[in-house]
């Protein structure tokens, strides 16, 4: 197994964030007979920590192969998708997003649901947080809508979709964001059909609020506007 350098931040001294150990993820998983790690290597902890693990995999014909892959853990988050369902709106973030604007975007400015890290607190927790971060509303109720890996072939991230109405009166707060962390949120309302039509012209192209607001037409709040 590969040796980790002695006073390596994030290995055996603590890194920027208090963080130690942190190859030795992964190395106790045993749920799945068919793989079996072998190493895992520290290759970033900036902000979050990207690793690259050594694994032997049993193939369906029985046949072993050594693999490796890189996976960056950013921990897990949680989403809501805001609505009013008397004047059938949706209340959602725009703000610029560099990986989306560096990789073809024409703007960088992106539409999505309120959403952030648990940075430890429970996902219902976590997402009434941000939600008054970012919008200025004070959550009610909260609906587990459904919990899912978006890039599971790289991050490790799972988002915790939820969806909760709002009121005027829930919009207690200015929202935009936490200045000391960079954000400039924009709070955007739209009719729920008009979010809808954004889904199919491309204007709303992230993949968690497409599926919470593809969810409100099926079998959420507004299935009685759509004939899907």
């Amino acid at each position: 197994m590969t040796k980790p350098m002695p006073n390596h931040p994030g290995l055996d001294v603590p890194d920027a964030r208090g963080r130690t150990g942190l190859d030795q993820v992964g190395r106790d998983l045993a749920g799945n007979p068919d793989v079996v790690i072998r190493d895992v290597e520290l290759l970033a902890a900036a902000w979050h920590v990207l690793r690259r693990t050594t694994y032997d995999y049993r193939r369906r014909d029985g046949s072993w192969s050594r693999e490796q892959r890189e996976t960056y853990d950013r921990g897990d988050g949680a989403t809501v998708l805001l609505y009013d369902p008397h004047r059938e709106t949706v209340l959602l973030t725009r703000q610029f997003r560099f990986p989306v604007y560096v990789n073809g975007h024409p703007d960088g400015m992106f539409l999505e649901t309120a959403a952030g890290l648990l940075d430890g607190d429970d996902p219902a927790a976590a997402i009434r947080r941000e939600a008054s971060e970012e919008l200025g509303v004070e959550v009610g109720a909260l609906e587990p809508v459904f919990a899912v890996w978006t890039s599971p072939g790289s991050v490790t991230e799972r988002v915790h979709c939820f969806a909760a109405a709002y009121s005027a009166e829930s919009r207690v707060g200015a929202g935009g964001g936490l200045a000391g962390d960079g954000e400039d949120i924009e709070a955007v309302e739209l009719p729920f059909a008009e979010a809808l039509r954004r889904i199919d012209s491309g204007e709303i192209a992230d993949a968690k609020t497409i599926m919470l607001v593809q969810w409100a037409a099926l079998r959420g709040p507004f299935r009685h506007l759509t004939s899907i």
